[in-house]
């Protein structure tokens, strides 16, 4: 950066006689710009630190996704993102889609700035381009879906559409300023490829975007080169491969756009029989991945449902009743659209790499959240590595409109190693104080024990895994996106046979089918798992080595659907699914280095540096943010023992927990 200390002009040759002044009656140009500087400087000291302040200063840009699902506040200065988080975890709501009041308080908390600090606010999206659509839609539909857009209308004449008004206000609300700085307006596929490209480790790369719907478009192409973004292609709505995925969900008996995960994992448990009906009937794919579908089997143009009677009649019946008993439909309707999304997914990435002829690609949006998939296409694709935004749903859209404006608007340059992405390991929340903490367990009377040294805390807790102890883990910095990743997550024994079925019946409360997942040291992946690349986000699902597993015993080979459940599948079972795959987390000993000394520890009492590694929250919970929430869901749970940084907490030293209502019915169901 340039800085000047002396204004421009001090002298030219057209005006040399006016140097005759205070200065001396004969200055030559040297001596002129000297004593004007020694005047200058001597006189106004203030000036040249003001000027140097003003060059130096760094730039902060606040990106906000909000409004639909998974609100969420990015921070990033000069580049870097210095803190990010989810409004639900402050609110404690499950997919929280609120202004995020909160998430944007601890931003700014965390870099020591108030809101007059900033120099940009972001909006992830163009509500405008969304209103267009919506209009469109339903006058192309007309007269059905009069009472969807009877139900939408109010909101968006009243808010929506006059998002630039409704955000100010909330900051007034909120922060008590009514004076904003400059407010910009990202587009929805252009906050998803932003949040792809730019904090990869890669300097070019392709990249894909695949969601359920941005203001017009639910898939996209760009190619990312330094700072630049540049857009290829877009499938617009509502041909959409995310919605036809949340069409069986809300079919298959879940809640959309958090029931998704829900489908991907029954999946192994089914087998494809309706592949051939959704290529007949719902879904045109050409030969280079693009598609239409078929919208006479779909409701969610013209009303509120995801499916219609015509979807029904192709698959033999109603959709599943939320809560109601799984059964081998469902199983068999889970595996057959991951089929379909896995292949449209491979078909289009051979398109980008055709149009590209790079060697890397950056995936976010919904559908990148699919792990299955990703392991697909790192395993069966055209590219030699892939790199996937954590928070690759709608609360990323605020890291990928923050740096959009840093790159793209601004003009910034970008650097990248190379090999290390800027993510920091998607620790970005909110961190406590050791001292905090033990504040906050004195003052409530709560037995633990405070350790000095860590080799200790991480010996004890080792042990406690070892004895198929189930553990709370609450250390550093939260993250950001939808996965637990040992900043605060729930942690067990992965060689237990038992381990699976019991931290989902009597821990999470959550369906007995779900897996969970690994988290393993980087350096002894290879050694478990079919795996060609890092994969600290837990974003890759990857085959379990051959010599790791265990073939079913005699009578086994003949059970199906749950009952697979049964039958461990490795000397890792606990984190072994029923068709042989893991969704594996690498630690890396840099970017986590408590996390991965405990792996270290637990290995070398079973000789399995791996462990079960799953979200800290019972099901339709948030994933804790606090100490407070820790505690809570810890004495509200099966859980054994309790680790607040270098605090353990045994649940038989608790005092008795007592709590007059049905905490159950504080979370709606996911």
């Amino acid at each position: 950066m340039q800085i000047y200390l002396l204004r421009p002009a001090v002298y030219s040759q057209s005006n040399s006689n006016r140097r005759q002044d205070r200065l001396g009656a004969s200055c030559t140009k040297e001596t002129c710009l000297y004593n004007v500087a020694r005047i200058w400087l001597t006189a106004a000291p203030s000036l040249v630190e003001q000027e140097l302040k003003l060059s130096a200063k760094p730039t902060h840009i606040l990106g906000i996704s909000a409004y639909y699902h998974d609100s969420a506040a990015c921070l990033v200065t000069d580049g870097q993102i210095v803190a990010a988080a989810q409004e639900e975890r402050f609110s404690r709501k499950r997919h929280d889609p609120s202004f995020p009041k909160a998430a944007i308080a601890y931003c700014l908390r965390e870099a020591g700035l108030n809101l007059r600090d900033l120099d940009h606010i972001v909006y992830y999206e163009k509500p405008l381009l969304t209103f267009d659509r919506l209009l469109e839609t339903y006058f192309h539909f007309a007269p059905r879906g009069l009472v969807s857009y009877l139900a939408a209308m109010p909101v968006w004449l009243k808010e929506k559409l006059f998002l630039r008004k409704s955000i100010a206000k909330e900051f007034e609300k909120t922060f008590g300023e009514s004076r904003l700085p400059s407010l910009l307006f990202s587009e929805h596929h252009e906050s998803h490829a932003a949040s792809a490209f730019y904090p990869s480790p890669f300097q070019e790369a392709a990249v894909l975007c695949m969601d359920g719907v941005g203001e017009w478009a639910t898939t996209s192409a760009w190619v990312g080169r330094g700072s630049e973004l540049q857009s290829l292609w877009e499938i617009r709505f509502p041909h959409s491969l995310g919605l036809l995925y949340s069409a069986f969900t809300y079919y298959t008996g879940f809640k959309v756009n958090s029931g998704e995960y829900k489908v991907m994992g029954l999946a192994p448990y089914g087998e494809p029989k309706y592949v051939k009906a959704i290529y007949d009937h719902l879904i045109d794919v050409k030969t280079d991945g693009t598609f239409r579908l078929n919208m006479e089997k779909f409701g969610y143009c013209t009303g509120l449902r995801m499916t219609n009677s015509k979807f029904d009649q192709v698959f033999g019946g109603p959709p599943r009743k939320p809560e109601s008993q799984l059964t081998q439909r469902e199983m068999d309707l889970a595996r057959s659209i991951q089929v379909v999304t896995e292949e449209v997914v491979l078909k289009l990435a051979h398109k980008v790499k055709r149009e590209t002829g790079l060697k890397q690609l950056c995936l976010a949006g919904g559908v990148a959240l699919n792990c299955v998939a990703n392991g697909r296409l790192l395993h069966e694709g055209p590219f030699e590595k892939i790199w996937i935004q954590p928070a690759a749903g709608d609360a990323g859209g605020a890291i990928g409109c923050a740096l959009a404006v840093w790159h793209e608007y601004l003009k910034k340059p970008r650097s990248t190693s190379g090999t290390t992405d800027s993510m920091q390991g998607a620790f970005l929340g909110p961190k406590n104080l050791d001292s905090e903490i033990r504040q906050f367990l004195d003052k409530n009377s709560y037995k633990y024990r405070h350790f000095v040294e860590e080799k200790e805390l991480l010996r004890e807790v080792a042990q406690l895994l070892s004895q198929q102890k189930v553990g709370g883990w609450h250390q550093g910095r939260m993250e950001f996106g939808p996965r637990s990743l040992g900043a605060r997550s729930i942690i067990a024994d992965s060689t237990s046979t038992r381990m699976q079925s019991e931290i989902n019946l009597k821990v999470k409360f959550r369906e007995s089918f779900r897996p969970f997942a690994p988290a393993v040291t980087q350096e002894s992946a290879a050694q478990y798992f079919d795996l060609s690349q890092e994969s600290p986000y837990m974003l890759l699902v990857a085959p379990v080595l051959a010599t790791r597993r265990k073939e079913p015993v005699p009578g086994q080979g003949a059970l199906w659907g749950i009952d697979l459940l049964k039958v461990p599948r490795s000397d890792i079972p606990a984190v072994t699914h029923v068709d042989y795959s893991a969704r594996v987390q690498t630690v890396n000993a840099q970017v986590h280095p408590r996390f991965h000394a405990l792996l270290e520890e637990f290995g070398k009492i079973t000789g399995h540096p791996i462990l079960v590694n799953t979200s800290f929250n019972v099901r339709g919970e948030p994933i804790v943010c606090t100490p407070e929430d820790s505690y809570r869901c810890f004495m509200r749970t099966g859980i054994d023992f309790l680790v607040l940084e270098n605090n353990l907490l045994l649940k038989s030293d608790q005092p008795k927990w007592n709590e007059t209502s049905n905490w159950r019915e504080e979370f709606a169901l996911d």
